[in-house]
């Protein structure tokens, strides 16, 4: 189940984290439809963390899947959150799955005042 979600703190803590990653990726892992995010580089973070939905969108073959379009998600904010729960190797992919559990959609997605980076990043 995928609840709404405005608070910046998890369990009376503030979120430290954000991982960015393209849409329509975002928008799958708050569906809870993606429950694995592939990555070249194995983490040791399991909390949960904010998405930073990235600027540049997926491949537009997922897009079509959705039956959506790039545009049609937002881009450039957070748009919600998900607890990290395991990293594993993923000898089919050759890359490392981190196991997605929990998410839950901002109601307005956020900017940050910092600059996104590629992987792992602090918004505030």
């Amino acid at each position: 189940m995928v609840s709404r979600w405005t608070s910046r703190k998890s369990s009376g803590r503030r979120l430290k984290r954000a991982i960015s990653i393209r849409q329509p990726y975002a928008e799958q892992i708050l569906l809870g439809v993606k429950t694995e995010e592939y990555r070249s580089v194995p983490t040791k973070i399991r909390e949960r963390v904010y998405i930073y939905a990235s600027l540049g969108p997926g491949d537009s073959v997922d897009f079509r899947k959705m039956k959506a379009e790039p545009g049609d998600f937002p881009t450039g904010v957070l748009v919600g959150t998900v607890e990290i729960v395991n990293c594993k190797w993923d000898s089919r992919r050759g890359c490392f799955a981190y196991g997605l559990e929990r998410p839950r959609r901002l109601v307005r997605p956020l900017r940050s005042p910092k600059r996104p980076q590629p992987v792992w990043w602090r918004p505030f």
